[in-house]
């Protein structure tokens, strides 16, 4: 069938909705899920362009397929890139980007602050094969530019961070970056592009986990990389041909779908975390609150101009405590007495998730590394869903009127 091409100049709204590969002849209207390890050629001749690239075409499942083509397709136009490639997870996009930018001898300033299981694929295990590592303060522009060296090839920052929702400011860190020669990846999981495009600000990598906000109802585990034609094609593919961290077509289908209503979820989480986050910050049991929609946050001018306004779904807070075991207990007990809240190191379902981070997802890491990144035993998350609101304070006040600030 002729398809209709999209007219120029749509919003981000439109795009999330009608960016795809073109209908088969069948002008399904839900985009369709092809389930298919391999694709047939009409001829060796054709089978061999394709397999050399010098013909667009669809191939194998490992590298090309049309599922993951739309999805790809549909958050490159979010991010305002020129390309995209889904991967299996959002630490196997940062597996693939490390892979294909950096080899023995090179060098990466990181903040401190990133997901626990980055600063241990970088610190550890990119380590052991001759990748030097310097990690940073998330927000000290003077540490970023000092830990540049000649060998130098990739910055990589996350913004918001997880747990604390420290703030980067990307074009600061674009411009140090530019002046290295080096590549700056940034990871727009808490914020995704309903809220912040990253390359709009310099960035030269979005790295997604699209198992988070992309999907937004926890079902999948997904990844991806947003970058320009060259270097998804030059860097990115054939490692990925080669590796195989590939997003499976199911997989790419549900968050297709999930892109569909990424900013009206993005919008409403973030609008009930700021009212969530301005009670605990009044409430008496709470020390102390992070969340970049608050004026109190170190870079909330910030974060306000880089995020579009709007302070995200995530929060984070320290329960009171004279110790760090009482703390630790502390935050315990406010986990445990919630009835409501889902109990699970994942995030950015619409179901309000609670956990521990210093037990969870960076519990991986050395207490020095933890104390670094300033995650402390009596921080608690919060990665806010879509239930009522007073729901919500009364899941929290259950635990947080059970402790005291003294042991």
């Amino acid at each position: 069938m002729t398809e209709r091409a999209l007219p120029p100049h749509l919003h981000l709204d439109t795009l999330a909705v009608r960016t795809a590969v073109d209908k088969s002849q069948y002008g399904e209207n839900s985009e369709a899920l092809y389930l298919s390890s391999s694709f047939v050629q009409p001829d060796s001749e054709t089978a061999a362009r394709r397999f050399a690239g010098e013909e667009d075409g669809y191939i194998y499942s490992r590298f090309t397929n049309p599922t993951v083509a739309s999805m790809e397709m549909r958050l490159a136009a979010l991010e305002g890139s020129e390309a995209c490639l889904g991967t299996a997870s959002g630490m196997a996009a940062v597996l693939l980007l490390c892979m294909a930018l950096l080899k023995s001898g090179d060098h990466v300033v990181c903040s401190h602050s990133v997901f626990g299981s980055t600063h241990k694929l970088l610190s550890t295990e990119f380590a052991k094969f001759g990748v030097q590592t310097t990690f940073v303060s998330q927000t000290d522009l003077t540490e970023w530019a000092k830990a540049i060296q000649p060998n130098t090839r990739l910055l990589f920052a996350e913004t918001p961070t997880n747990p604390l929702t420290e703030v980067c400011d990307i074009a600061a860190l674009s411009q140090i970056a530019r002046k290295a020669g080096a590549v700056l990846a940034v990871d727009n999981c808490f914020c995704t592009p309903a809220l912040q495009t990253p390359i709009a600000l310099g960035a030269d990598v979005v790295v997604h986990s699209g198992t988070k906000y992309l999907d937004g109802q926890g079902r999948v585990v997904a990844g991806a990389l947003c970058a320009s034609k060259e270097m998804v094609k030059d860097k990115f593919i054939p490692v990925m041909r080669s590796a195989g961290m590939s997003l499976s077509p199911f997989n790419a289908w549900v968050v297709l779908k999930g892109l569909e209503t990424l900013s009206l979820r993005m919008k409403a989480q973030s609008a009930q975390a700021l009212e969530l986050a301005q009670w605990l910050e009044d409430h008496p049991k709470v020390a102390k609150v992070y969340f970049p929609g608050l004026p109190s946050h170190p870079q909330h001018a910030l974060a306000m101009a880089q995020q579009s306004g709007v302070g995200g779904p995530v929060l984070a807070f320290d329960v009171v405590g004279d110790s760090v075991a009482h703390s630790r207990a502390n935050a315990f007990t406010v986990i445990d007495s919630t009835q409501l809240m889902s109990i699970t190191a994942n995030l950015g379902d619409v179901k309000t998730i609670i956990t521990h981070p210093g037990s969870t997802s960076h519990g991986r890491l050395s207490e020095a590394n933890r104390q670094l990144a300033g995650i402390q035993q009596s921080l608690v998350r919060i990665a806010v869903g879509l239930e009522h609101l007073d729901d919500l304070k009364a899941d929290l006040s259950r635990g947080l009127d059970l402790i005291s600030a003294t042991s």
